[in-house]
């Protein structure tokens, strides 16, 4: 552990009101066991992989790459279900037309289904209004993706993606430090600083000791209607020279499509036919 990790550990520990007496400590032998802080499911629950789309920044279509890896997933014949842990900006429900509120009892909150059954909870499931901001400081927001886990009523699932916000803060670590994550894709786009941007992701995973499962670049290149040309809109793609910086596969290299973008807005998202995340998908099956 390098003398930076020590300090921030330390910091950590005495945020948690630790006196360094473990004579009397009831967390005493594994308070330096990262599984220690792993939150459990909801008892009717049944998750048996967790994977993370993250991104460093936003506007990167992370949200897009989320929902169509689900519905790939899906499709192979897998039960599939997606957290949005982007709460303050949260896109999955538009995406996938879903309009009806989260139902709850004592055993916990149910998610919402999408036309092909894939499981969903968003916080705009739980507005009253889907426009209705979520202004919230930091751990309040943590707090309810934790709940996102702990309280939702998934069932049996194969596969649990997790959308998560741009960055490396609250939220991420969060997720992080309390679902058992599998492993994470990151999603970045053509341009220059995406080098520094997708570096602070995967260092963050690799601190966090989560396996980043490879690169997705989006907005890659769109292809011209008439002649088939791709042209790069937003220059020349960097995603090949990061991942061999990092020993990452490049998993996909995503067009700019006005019918995704039509899916989108139109909640169709699951029925867009393409094979643009087939790698993804197969190697999230492989792991």
């Amino acid at each position: 552990m390098s003398e930076i990790d020590e300090r921030q550990a330390e910091e950590a520990l005495e945020e948690a009101g630790c006196t360094h007496d473990c004579s009397t400590c009831q967390s005493k032998g594994s308070c330096s066991d990262p599984a220690s802080f792993l939150e459990e499911p909801n008892e009717m629950s049944n998750i048996h992989k967790v994977i993370g789309v993250v991104s460093g920044k936003g506007g990167v279509g992370k949200s897009s790459v989320t929902s169509l890896l689900a519905t790939n997933m899906k499709k192979r014949g897998h039960t599939v279900g997606i957290l949005d842990a982007d709460i303050t900006g949260p896109s999955i429900p538009k995406a996938f037309g879903l309009t009806e509120k989260c139902f709850a009892n004592e055993m916990g909150m149910f998610p919402v289904d999408t036309k092909m059954g894939i499981r969903t909870m968003s916080i705009n499931n739980l507005l009253e209004e889907d426009t209705d901001p979520v202004v919230w400081r930091g751990p309040v927001i943590a707090g309810v993706v934790k709940q996102f886990w702990t309280d939702v009523i998934w069932g049996d699932v194969d596969y649990l993606f997790v959308d998560m916000p741009p960055g490396t803060g609250d939220v991420p670590l969060t997720v992080f430090q309390s679902l058992p994550v599998d492993g994470i894709v990151v999603v970045t786009s053509p341009q220059d600083l995406v080098s520094m941007v997708v570096s602070k992701a995967i260092k963050m995973a690799e601190m966090m000791n989560i396996p980043v499962i490879g690169l997705v670049e989006n907005y890659s290149y769109i292809e011209c209607p008439d002649c088939g040309t791709k042209i790069s809109v937003f220059g020349e793609s960097k995603v090949d020279a990061v991942g061999e910086e990092f020993g990452l596969d490049v998993l996909a290299k995503m067009p700019i499509d006005p019918e995704l973008a039509k899916a989108c807005d139109t909640g169709m998202v699951e029925f867009f036919e393409n094979d643009w995340l087939d790698k993804a998908a197969e190697k999230i099956e492989n792991m």
